[in-house]
């Protein structure tokens, strides 16, 4: 069995990379950030969301015949990886789930949000809203990019859907975490104590090793839930992606010391969009009813 990425998908990664550390990098990250921090809420960039339709990233997995790319779930998986990277703000998933059935989300022209289990995500940018959104409240939230709003009712949403939005979520959180243990790594090399750098110390050492452990556990479990599709699989990635994300950005926020938690830093604004990602989707509740009615049921 070959768990190595095809030559057709390291492109395809490098190129959503490169095109997303080119228009989205960390200088247009912290300046959106600073805006919705300034104004209290948080505009989404609509010349950069024509550009994701444009690229195909909406319409990854929509059939050539039907105006799309005609990639697969493992492409899909590999692009949200490198969205939540560079935390891309925006619902990505739903406008991705909703290409080729609500006009204009494949080419980015619609911004698309749907209804989950209490909450909603920019609900006031969004031309479309999927799911009964009445009596929605705003709430304050800790990630300034990622407005949400209360739902006095948890939506039914259809099985199928569910398991899309747990994968495409646990890939952005695996996309964080990579990017949070590289840059524990970056400034474990660079920071100074005592006279030599902070990662000659074991403490911070385990630190790093225990957030590259994590993140390659997760990316296995991740990388096979998008070639299985199976639910139980997806449940497992969900989980392990959540805690990749979660105790990834707590562990680089100890390795940055105080600085972590000031404007200085983007580790603060990965362990805030990873604790809302936790929520999507049912969470990681969901996921644990999922492998733990599969243990029960045992082998087929």
């Amino acid at each position: 069995m070959d768990f190595q990425l095809s030559p057709d998908q390291k492109a395809l990664r490098q190129g959503v990379r490169e095109l997303l550390e080119g228009r989205f990098g960390r200088d247009a990250l912290r300046a959106a950030a600073g805006r919705a921090e300034t104004a209290g809420e948080a505009v989404l960039d609509r010349a950069l969301w024509r550009e994701l339709g444009a690229a195909g990233f909406f319409a990854l997995r929509l059939p050539e015949a039907a105006g799309g790319v005609g990639q697969g779930l493992p492409e899909a998986v590999l692009a949200f990886e490198e969205a939540g990277r560079v935390l891309l703000p925006g619902p990505l998933i739903a406008t991705h789930l909703a290409a080729g059935t609500v006009a204009g989300a494949a080419t980015g022209e619609a911004v698309v949000t749907a209804a989950g289990p209490g909450l909603v995500e920019w609900l006031d940018e969004s031309d479309v809203v999927r799911g009964d959104t009445a009596g929605a409240e705003p709430l304050a939230v800790l990630d300034p990019l990622t407005p949400l709003h209360r739902l006095p009712a948890s939506p039914h949403r259809p099985a199928e859907e569910t398991l899309l939005i747990s994968l495409l979520t646990a890939a952005e959180q695996l996309g964080s975490a990579v990017r949070t243990c590289e840059a524990a790594v970056q400034h474990a090399r660079t920071r100074e104590q005592f006279g030599r750098p902070i990662g000659a110390f074991q403490a911070v050492q385990h630190l790093c090793a225990d957030m590259l452990v994590r993140v390659e556990v997760a990316r296995a479990a991740v990388y096979a839930a998008a070639v299985t599709a199976d639910p139980t699989d997806v449940a497992a990635a969900r989980l392990l992606a959540d805690e990749a994300a979660v105790r990834g950005a707590r562990d680089c926020l100890q390795v940055h010391g105080g600085m972590g938690f000031t404007w200085e830093s983007d580790v603060h604004l990965h362990l805030k969009r990873a604790w809302i990602r936790t929520h999507r989707a049912g969470g990681g509740t969901q996921s644990e009813e999922a492998l733990a009615e599969d243990l029960v049921a045992g082998p087929a």
